[in-house]
């Protein structure tokens, strides 16, 4: 049986607004259409298994044959094993190193790639997967918020894929110079747009975007991580670091630094398909409405978000939050209601979330250095800072991985404040200074977003 994909708002009748999606679609055209028509976000009928001992057997192997795996379990009814091995190979050439902070506790570094940040990731199999997907002659035009990471990440996976266009919305003042810098001069086929207001702004602009009727012309498609051709690659690393690290059966857990949820989402699917995931540990920043949510059993939005220094997590309603209700049997639109609460209790016992102050980053980034002599950003750091508070809490010593999921080299001013070192440049990133290019500034207001789609964007090649 194929996996189709339903919408998260399909049961909400009688809700103003919203005009429940209760059809379901192929992964095709739910890649293609980025969110439902409702404004919910897709989500597959099941969720396929994987076996352990075909999980071990990986172990040494690239890090594409993981890939491979998980691609074929999903999306072997729709793409060929020979696409889905050109897609996979082409879109991870590069190292995921696993790095031993101290015996059973390790950083994966999802840092090698591309633009230095784990939304290299998701995105360039994405990137592979869509342009497989487009009707010749058509025109795709991808819409992406970004706190900081993804808008880059997506830019350079899509860079020159032909009849592919990209807009980028980030937040004026929420982006490190870095970050400013790799957005504005990706260039040629991807468009940076600088708006005056915070992620959540960009976020509910294309959002809004994508249910206007009057655009549907421009065939939009999302590359955030409300699109679920973003979660599926994020499934494959766990899984990865899993066959690499761990015994036959062994229980492992997976600390991941949240803001829009889409990674931990990973890590929760991953569990689903078999993986032995002992606890989906999920810190925040000071946007601490999930930690919160899971001590008291009642959700509130932050609103609006609040700045911190991890800042490609300054989330106060994260996207993938829909996801995980979903998941636990629970529905929040995209706005921050909630229409049927999830089963708190077993959501508890899967994952652990704590919020981590921008104090508590700083320190954890220096006593880490100081401890093991490793180099962690501030992303990084809120996973490790959750990871010990989960330790010292309950006292568990099984083996652990914390994601790492930007290259320090992204905040030198940062580590080199706090440690008084500069991070290595990576080789992706040693050309940042010689590139041009700006971004255009728009004020955070949807009639002047949407005139500048309508004039800008494409309908055919």
């Amino acid at each position: 049986m194929s996996i189709r994909y339903y919408s998260t708002n399909r049961n909400l009748n009688n809700v103003a607004g919203i005009t429940p999606f209760a059809s379901s679609v192929s992964f095709k055209e739910a890649l293609l259409m980025g969110q439902a028509p409702d404004e919910g976000l897709f989500v597959p009928d099941s969720i396929p298994q994987l076996l352990i001992n075909d999980i071990l057997k990986l172990r040494g192997k690239p890090y594409w044959q993981t890939a491979m795996l998980v691609a074929q379990a999903f999306l072997a009814d729709e793409f060929s094993k020979e696409v889905l091995e050109v897609v996979v190979k082409d879109a991870y050439n590069f190292p995921v190193p696993l790095e031993a902070v101290y015996p059973r506790a390790f950083v994966m570094r999802l840092d090698q790639g591309p633009t230095a940040s784990f939304k290299d990731f998701a995105a360039r199999m994405m990137a592979r997967l869509m342009s497989h997907c487009r009707a010749k002659g058509e025109r795709i035009n991808i819409l992406v918020a970004t706190s900081g990471d993804t808008g880059s990440a997506v830019g350079e996976a899509y860079k020159r894929v032909a009849g592919i266009d990209v807009t980028i919305l980030y937040p004026a003042a929420e982006v490190s110079l870095m970050q400013k810098k790799q957005l504005d001069t990706i260039g040629g086929n991807v468009h940076a747009l600088c708006v005056e207001g915070k992620f959540d702004d960009c976020q509910n602009l294309v959002k809004v975007a994508f249910s206007d009727p009057e655009l549907a012309v421009f065939n939009l498609s999302s590359a955030n991580s409300i699109n679920f051709g973003r979660i599926l690659p994020q499934i494959v690393y766990y899984i990865y670091a899993y066959a690499e690290l761990a015994g036959a059966g062994e229980e492992v857990i997976f600390s991941v630094p949240s803001g829009n949820f889409g990674d931990a989402l990973g890590c929760e699917y991953a569990r689903r398909m078999g993986l032995p995931v002992a606890k989906l540990v999920m810190p925040t920043n000071e946007n601490d409405e999930f930690p919160i949510f899971l001590e008291t059993g009642k959700y509130k939005k932050v609103s609006p978000s609040r700045a911190c220094i991890s800042n490609a997590m300054n989330v106060g309603h994260p996207s993938n939050l829909a996801r995980f209700f979903e998941l636990y049997g629970g529905t929040v639109d995209r706005v921050g209601n909630v229409h049927r609460y999830p089963d708190i209790e077993e959501m508890r016992r899967h994952i652990y979330s704590v919020t981590v102050s921008d104090g508590q980053t700083r320190e954890t980034i220096k006593s880490v250095y100081e401890r093991y002599h490793v180099i962690m950003e501030q992303h990084g750091a809120v996973g490790w800072a959750g990871l010990e508070d989960y330790f010292q809490k309950t006292g568990e010593e099984k083996l652990a991985i914390c994601l790492e999921t930007a290259h320090p080299a992204k905040f030198p001013e940062e580590i080199k404040q706090l440690l008084g070192v500069t991070p290595e440049m990576p080789d992706s990133m040693k050309d940042l200074a010689k590139r041009k290019g700006s971004a255009i500034n728009i004020a955070n207001d949807y009639d002047t977003f949407k005139g500048y789609l309508q004039k800008n964007l494409k309908i055919k090649e």
